[in-house]
């Protein structure tokens, strides 16, 4: 039965007595040197001393044990099995060295437990000091195999996995093994390693990458912004209010960002082609991914959302679930690496904010905005749209105006776009790669 449901269940087994000790040995490690320095602080919020403990709870507790052993031996492929490795190698080295680091403690007297609860809580006290606190790497694991398991369950099954995971991410507090600080940063460090290996797809810091030098500039505010965040939350949170952490999270989203903008380029943001950012991004992103959200609408507020370009193609900014252009259009064509969006008749094709994208880019968003309207019923329309629409969703639209016949030149689809959308941001650089997009479908078309 296990060699039909995972053929790969041997290396997994290999992977599985190599990490185990691993996982002993490191913890262990970073637990003994935190017992033996003689200054060990502990951040803990006042409200934390409401937290009951539930003995009962030390069952899922442990339970994470059975799925992370389990998860390396039901692996697909080989290449699932060896990223899901690498994630729970990456989850271990980051959070033993944020022990060895800087060590904090369990503040909080946890009574004597008795029945099969107290056999429990004495068999993990047997190995587990109340140290190793931020990040947790129950809730690193836990983040971990929730997105391992969650692709390949549905139904009532998913249900489950979804309130035994929540089940398990309670637990930390209500064994008195935590304190809440320790739950957002295994958030985030396991997002971090869900990020650099993800199940299926290439690796961000893998994929091919175009960023101007130009826009490095972009990524020098960002990584300026992440740097005074993390000053403050520092700074503030050992001075005047441990709320004053939380600033950590914006300061993880701006360097992911920075990184993008000097590097990674729109793979950072790892949003698939139905708009969709995946989990990991979403959870390091989510201060950005907000700001950027509001920032759109700030601007738009008093535009129109969208315009007609012609019968069938329009322009605006990416629609959200409850306004009427996201009923109005049959088909959306999303140029946002930033934001999300679901539409049922989707198609994302992530270009980065502010920086210019390729000549080739805009020649594939245009000839999919073609194929589109060729393949478009009576009466369908299709929005083609980036986080204002006025500058990336512009570009497109006018290289597509021009190459469908639509138009005979920039000059006259740029005069086109704006008589309808006054807005439009066409700066020089920009409208040089709109020109080279342009030429570029001109000599396809004489060579074949």
């Amino acid at each position: 039965m296990l060699n039909r449901l995972a053929p790969h269940w041997q290396p997994g087994a290999l992977a599985l007595l190599l990490l185990a000790p691993f996982f002993f040995w490191s913890y262990g490690l970073a637990n003994q040197l935190a017992a033996a320095s003689t200054q060990v602080s502990s951040i803990k919020f006042e409200w934390e001393s409401a937290i009951p403990l539930l003995p009962w709870t030390i069952l899922p507790y442990w339970s994470i044990d059975f799925f992370y052993g389990l998860s390396v031996l039901i692996a697909r492929n080989r290449r699932e099995l060896r990223r899901q490795v690498l994630r729970l190698l990456s989850a271990q080295i980051l959070c033993v060295s944020c022990f060895l680091l800087w060590p904090l403690q369990f503040s909080t007297t946890r009574p004597e437990v008795d029945g099969w609860a107290g056999v429990l809580f004495d068999a993990l006290a047997g190995f587990d000091l109340p140290y190793n606190q931020a990040p947790s790497l129950h809730i690193v694991l836990l983040l971990i195999l929730w997105d391992f398991y969650r692709q390949r369950l549905s139904g009532g099954w998913l249900w489950f996995l979804h309130m035994w995971s929540l089940l398990i991410g309670v637990s930390v507090l209500t064994t008195y093994q935590h304190h809440f600080i320790d739950i957002p940063t295994g958030l985030l460090a396991g997002a971090v390693c869900m990020w650099a290996w993800p199940l299926q797809d290439s690796p961000p810091w893998r994929a091919p990458s175009r960023v101007d030098q130009p826009h490095r500039w972009l990524g020098a505010v960002y990584g300026g912004a992440a740097a005074l965040f993390a000053a403050a939350a520092g700074y503030a949170g050992e001075m005047w209010s441990r709320t004053a952490w939380w600033l950590w999270w914006p300061a993880v989203s701006c360097l992911w960002v920075a990184l993008a903008y000097v590097h990674l380029g729109h793979a950072g943001f790892q949003k698939d082609a139905q708009g969709q950012h995946a989990v990991a991004s979403a959870l390091l992103l989510a201060p950005q991914r907000l700001f950027a959200w509001l920032n759109a609408r700030c601007w738009t507020w008093r535009w129109p959302s969208s315009v007609a370009i012609s019968d069938e193609v329009w322009l605006g900014r990416l629609p959200l679930p409850w306004e009427a252009d996201h009923r109005r259009f049959d088909r959306v064509l999303d140029l946002t690496a930033e934001l999300s969006v679901r539409h049922p008749g989707l198609h994302s094709l992530p270009m980065l904010d502010l920086s210019l994208p390729s000549a080739p880019q805009l020649r594939a968003a245009a000839a999919h905005v073609q194929e589109t309207v060729q393949a478009m019923g009576a009466n369908e329309k299709l929005l083609v749209s980036c986080a204002l629409g006025v500058s990336r969703s512009a570009a497109v639209v006018m290289t597509w105006l021009v190459i469908s016949g639509r138009c005979a030149s920039l000059d006259e689809a740029e005069a086109w776009v704006r008589s309808r959308r006054p807005q439009v941001v066409m700066r020089p650089a920009l409208r040089a790669v709109v020109a080279q997009a342009i030429d570029g479908c001109a000599l396809v078309g004489r060579t074949t």
